[in-house]
């Protein structure tokens, strides 16, 4: 008998909606399959065979998030197949600074209400970001809320998994003064700040269409431009050169997130007219009226990824990057001190 029932869907759950977006999302979900997936979707966990071959002390690294209150411009826009790739792009971009390779990813969606085509439109963005990150997506769960949202909105969260060698973890303990800090370009706002974002530009169904000279598209379209994955370059760079510590620039800007990469006694000491600011950065700054403080202290300014090499690794490391589609440049050095960033 199938499965069916009149009684909930009338209290706003509807279970052959949940089927429909299962059967949807999958071709989707097969994108994302790697040599160590044992079990499709559907089941009640996600099966994974890691490969340890070469590895002296596996360690598995484990990672969460959310999108934050980007996903209100998903909204706004009605345009649902991109902010999975911000959910992934969280997890996965914390992982890596460990040095850790993500091997799987499971997706929670929490909706209004199950509308199919919007579920699955919303896996196909976690998929793509799985598939730009080489990590498997074997599962998740898509739960109905009457009541407790509206109809129209919903939240995406995600957790992954990562392996990582322990002698080869990157972990900032071999950091001196004299290294090379090294940024990676974002590709915008990522998926931090945005409850400033939308107080600057009084984000609604108008305003999100408006156009800035310093913009290539429209406002809504420039601040939904998904996270920058960064795994695969980091782990080509792994490969090339020593990786002393790496960065993700999230939330809490440059003040909050470089020193956590540092150990004691060494400070991050970057010039300021080597940061590649974006323009909607400089326009964020001057329709809001932010100071350069707390602009730092909140957004990645064009710079999503920071990574610290030894001197003589450095032009290596930027032609590596190069190689790996990254258009890096030279941000700074680690200087002995105790103030976690200071700008020249």
């Amino acid at each position: 008998m199938e499965s069916f029932s009149e009684s909930y869907k009338a209290a706003g759950v509807d279970i052959t909606a949940g089927y429909k977006s299962v059967e949807l999302m999958k071709k989707h979900v097969a994108r994302t399959n790697t040599e160590g997936v044992v079990s499709g979707i559907g089941g009640f966990g996600g099966l994974f065979k890691p490969d340890f071959a070469g590895m002296e002390e596996p360690i598995l690294i484990s990672g969460t998030d959310g999108v934050g209150t980007k996903i209100k411009l998903a909204f706004l826009l009605d345009r649902h197949n991109t902010i999975g790739i911000d959910s992934v792009a969280m997890c996965v971009n914390d992982v890596i600074c460990c040095g850790a390779k993500p091997l799987f990813f499971l997706d929670y969606i929490a909706i209004g209400k199950n509308i199919p085509e919007k579920v699955a439109s919303i896996v196909e963005g976690i998929a793509e970001g799985c598939v730009q990150s080489e990590c498997a997506l074997v599962g998740g769960e898509t739960a109905e809320h009457p009541g407790l949202m509206p109809e129209d909105e919903y939240d995406v969260a995600g957790f992954c998994v990562g392996i990582a060698d322990k002698p080869k973890m990157i972990d900032g303990s071999k950091l001196t003064p004299g290294d090379v800090l090294i940024g990676l370009r974002s590709s915008g706002v990522h998926s931090n700040g945005f409850s400033l974002v939308r107080k600057i530009f009084n984000i609604n169904e108008e305003t999100i269409y408006n156009t800035y000279p310093e913009l290539d598209k429209p406002l809504g379209e420039t601040l939904l431009t998904p996270t920058k994955i960064y795994v695969k370059p980091i782990l080509a760079l792994m490969k090339a050169v020593e990786v002393k510590a790496v960065s993700h620039i999230t939330g809490g800007g440059f003040y909050e997130n470089i020193p956590r990469m540092l150990k004691d006694g060494m400070t991050a000491k970057i010039t300021k007219d080597a940061i590649p600011v974006l323009p909607i950065f400089k326009l964020m700054q001057r329709v809001g009226g932010i100071s350069e403080h707390d602009m730092f202290n909140t957004f990645n300014m064009g710079v999503g990824m920071v990574v610290a090499v030894a001197r003589e690794d450095a032009d290596k490391a930027i032609e590596t990057l190069a190689a790996n589609g990254e258009d890096a440049v030279i941000l700074g050095e680690i200087v002995e001190g105790s103030e976690g960033v200071v700008f020249a």
